[in-house]
C-alpha cells in the first residue's frame, strides 16, 4: 500500500490536544474533544462508564476483532493543602520528579473556574537561600504559586480554590523547522493524534480494515488502569499505542517507530511483536525493539485484568518521557505507517 499518512494532520490533532489540560481524573474536555472528532467524520462510538471512549469500524472479517487503544489523560497534579502563606502544596497524579516540573506554569482547576501559578520550591531565590541548589525537591518542598494576590491560607480559599482541586502542567508545545515536536504530554497524546489521522483515511477508503477494530481512547493510563475493560468479547488482538522510552542503554530513538518486547509487566506476545517485524521490515518502515524497565501500558493492564488476548505495543520514540517530552515527525509518520499496514494485515 502506498502511503497516505499525513504529517501535518497527525501534528495538528497533537497540537489541539495537548492544548486541552486533562490529567488522569480530569479528562472529560479532552474525550468530548475525541468525541467531537467521530462525529465529525461519521465514526460509531459510546463512552464508557470510566469516561473512556470506545469506537469502533467494520472490517472485511467481523467474526474476530482487533483493539487499539491510546490515552488522553496526562501526569497533573492535586491540590493538597492551601499553606498559611496562600500558596499551594501538591500531590502527584502520575509517575514524575518534582524537579521535572519545577518552574514550570500550571493552571488550577477550581470548581468551573482556572487560576494560573507557578510550581516553585519554597527557597527559590539564590540572593535568599544560600543552599537552593541542594534543597531536596518533593511534596514538602514544592508549592505553587498562585498569579492572585494572596498571602494568607483565608484568601486562597476566598478565591474557591479549596483541596482536590486539579493541577495541570502548561504543555508549552512548539514544532521547530527541523521538524521536531516538543511539547508535555507527547505521552500519550501523540499516539491519540495518530488514532485519530488513522481513523480519519479509513473513513475515507484509504486504509481498508481486515477485522472489525476497536479503538479505545482510555482516560486512566497514568495510574495504572485505564484499558483494562470495555473490551469486546470477539477482540483477539490488542495493540496499546504508546510512546518509546528514549535513555541510556535504550534501541528507541526520535526518528523510528518503537516495538516493544518487554517492560514491567513482563513479554509482550512474541508471534505479535515479530508479526510488526515483519510488517515494518516487508515495508521499509524504520523500527527499533527495546525493553522498557520501567514502564507498563494499557495492554499490561488488560492481561492483569485476566483479558485472554494477544497482546502488544508500538509507539513513536519520545526523548524525555515524563518531563518537556520531544519526538520527530519522523517517527510520527513511521509509527503511522506501521500501524496502517498492521490494520490490513492478518491476524499475527
Amino acid at each position: 500500500m502506498m502511503s497516505l499518512i499525513t504529517e501535518k494532520e497527525i501534528v495538528s490533532y497533537i497540537k489541539d490536544l495537548v492544548a486541552i489540560p486533562s490529567p488522569s481524573g480530569y479528562t472529560e474536555a479532552a474525550i468530548s474533544y475525541v468525541a467531537g472528532f467521530m462525529e465529525d467524520k461519521g465514526v460509531s462510538y459510546r463512552i464508557t462508564n470510566k469516561g473512556a471512549l470506545l469506537a469502533s469500524i467494520k472490517g472485511q472479517d467481523d467474526s474476530k476483532h482487533r483493539l487499539l487503544t491510546a490515552h488522553v489523560d496526562t501526569l497533573g497534579a492535586m491540590v493538597k493543602e492551601i499553606k498559611g502563606n496562600g500558596r499551594l502544596r501538591l500531590t502527584m497524579i502520575g509517575g514524575f520528579k518534582w524537579n521535572s516540573v519545577e518552574g514550570e506554569y500550571c493552571k488550577i482547576h477550581s470548581a468551573g473556574k482556572e487560576f494560573t501559578g507557578t510550581i516553585l520550591i519554597n527557597q527559590t531565590s539564590v540572593h535568599v537561600y544560600k543552599n537552593a541548589g541542594e534543597a531536596k525537591r518533593d511534596e514538602n518542598t514544592i508549592e505553587v504559586r498562585i498569579d492572585e494576590p494572596v498571602k494568607s491560607k483565608q484568601e486562597t480559599e476566598a478565591l474557591g480554590i479549596s483541596v482536590g482541586d486539579f493541577v495541570s502542567f502548561e504543555p508549552r508545545v512548539e514544532e521547530t523547522e527541523s521538524g521536531f515536536l516538543k511539547s508535555r504530554h507527547l505521552d500519550d497524546k501523540a499516539s491519540v493524534g495518530i488514532l485519530l489521522h488513522l481513523m480519519d483515511l479509513i473513513q475515507k477508503g484509504s486504509i481498508q480494515l481486515r477485522y472489525t477494530t476497536h479503538f479505545l481512547i482510555s482516560n486512566n493510563e497514568e495510574i495504572g488502569y485505564g484499558g483494562n475493560s470495555n473490551i469486546p468479547d470477539q477482540t483477539v488482538e490488542y495493540l496499546a499505542v504508546d510512546m518509546g522510552a528514549i535513555g541510556e542503554g535504550q534501541a528507541t530513538d526520535e526518528y523510528s517507530v518503537s516495538i516493544c518486547a518487554k517492560d514491567s509487566s513482563g513479554p509482550y506476545n512474541y508471534k505479535l511483536r515479530m508479526h510488526l517485524v515483519n510488517l515494518a521490515k516487508k515495508n521499509n518502515v524504520d523500527y527499533r525493539v527495546d525493553i522498557y524497565p520501567y514502564y507498563g501500558s494499557d495492554a499490561s493492564a488488560a492481561i492483569r485484568a485476566g483479558h485472554d488476548i494477544v497482546h502488544g505495543l508500538v509507539g513513536p520514540g519520545i526523548d524525555a518521557s515524563h518531563a518537556f517530552e520531544r519526538t520527530h515527525i519522523s517517527s510520527l509518520r513511521h509509527t503511522a505507517n506501521l500501524l496502517s499496514f498492521y490494520l490490513e494485515s492478518e491476524l499475527a
